[in-house]
């Protein structure tokens, strides 16, 4: 049996993280303020949804994601939670705002199987139960990356998404230390965030190829559209599609010029919805794929990892966030073991409401 929804609600809360995330030019991240959204229905069945404001990505803030929800509240409130049509109508009835409709997509999905007798893991766990982790190496100094790398592998995690950009020689240097270090026993890969120039992309490129990564993402800034195509063309490394892919109108785009040989979707963006929708199109295009994190702390990181479990992930997907964190929200821990993660056994876990109220902002 089905329910209408009778109320819209965003929780702010703030988690300490281990030391600094930087990356890009100049962004950094020192704790997850991020927004539990909920929706409830009349039958008392609560769908929730962690959203992850960036505002130097999507200029969302966790005041911009209230301010959505309280705009979309009339819209969606009485419609019956089965009635997809109507909810994704009411809720792309706002452009941007990614995180924030990203979220309460996902907190519909929740209430939906909730709704239906099931959960979230009946209902979208895919064939991958077991999936790679990958764990995102902030910039700072080589002694603290060294350091941050050696306790993100002895949690157990096996693939490195290294952040470079700001000093080309810094980030070679940290590369070779690493790869002297783990051998081929980690996979390393590299995130520019845009940060390279035409001329000096191939190079550099080049230069990570011989150093032993895997792959790079947005080596070019994502208005150089036809730059990022000759780039792609030129096969050195293969490229990642992130801050180019944030909508699947932004994917066509890309699949029509030929930027990208692998697809970073993020829940955290796109819900479940767009996500599954972009993953469909990856696997018919022939692309790789690998689901990211948004630094999602442990709710966001099981939704993400959801997506990770489904057919025509190909990649390492950014599921451990959460060993950057001092504490969670999550009612027990996820854990990683030589090099996997196991998407099944995480069905138990769920927001531990004192943990939510100890580190609730409003």
């Amino acid at each position: 049996m089905s329910a209408r929804i009778v109320r819209l609600e965003g929780v702010v809360y703030r988690l300490p993280l281990h030391g600094t995330l930087a990356w890009g030019k100049g962004s950094s991240l020192s704790v997850a303020e991020h927004v539990l959204v909920r929706v409830y229905l009349q039958d008392g069945t609560v769908g929730q949804a962690e959203a992850p404001p960036r505002p130097t990505i999507y200029g969302e803030t966790p005041a911009s994601v209230l301010g959505l929800l309280k705009h979309l509240e009339p819209a969606v409130v009485g419609l019956d939670i089965a009635d997809t049509t109507a909810l994704d109508a009411a809720r792309n009835g706002v452009v941007n705002n990614h995180t924030a409709r990203g979220a309460l997509d996902m907190a519909l999905h929740d209430a939906r199987a909730q709704a239906a007798g099931g959960t979230l893991f009946s209902t979208l766990l895919g064939p991958q139960t077991r999936v790679r982790p990958s764990f995102i190496l902030g910039i700072a100094s080589t002694a603290e990356m060294l350091a941050e790398a050696r306790r993100v592998v002895e949690a157990g995690v096996r693939v490195l998404k290294v952040k470079v950009g700001r000093d080309h020689a810094h980030d070679l240097r940290l590369i070779h230390e690493l790869r002297a270090e783990y051998g081929d026993t980690v996979q390393l890969y590299a995130d520019s965030n845009e940060t390279l120039t035409p001329e000096l992309a191939p190079a550099a490129l080049a230069a990570m190829r011989e150093a032993g990564l895997s792959y790079v993402e947005e080596p070019l800034p994502v208005r150089l559209l036809r730059e990022r195509a000759e780039l792609r063309r030129a096969e050195i490394l293969p490229i990642i599609g992130d801050d180019s892919c944030f909508t699947p109108a932004d994917l066509e785009r890309e699949l029509d010029f030929g930027t990208i040989d692998i697809l970073n979707i993020k829940t955290a963006r796109n819900g479940f919805t767009d996500s599954l929708s972009m993953l469909s199109r990856a696997r018919q295009s022939g692309l790789g794929v690998m689901i990211g994190s948004q630094a999602s702390t442990g709710l966001g990181t099981l939704h993400a990892a959801l997506m990770a479990s489904q057919a025509g992930v190909t990649e390492p997907s950014e599921l451990s966030f959460v060993l950057k964190l001092q504490d969670d929200l999550l009612n027990g821990p996820i854990e990683f073991t030589d090099g996997w993660l196991d998407v099944a056994a995480l069905a138990g876990l769920s927001v531990d409401e004192a943990k939510l109220k100890r580190y609730r902002l409003n």
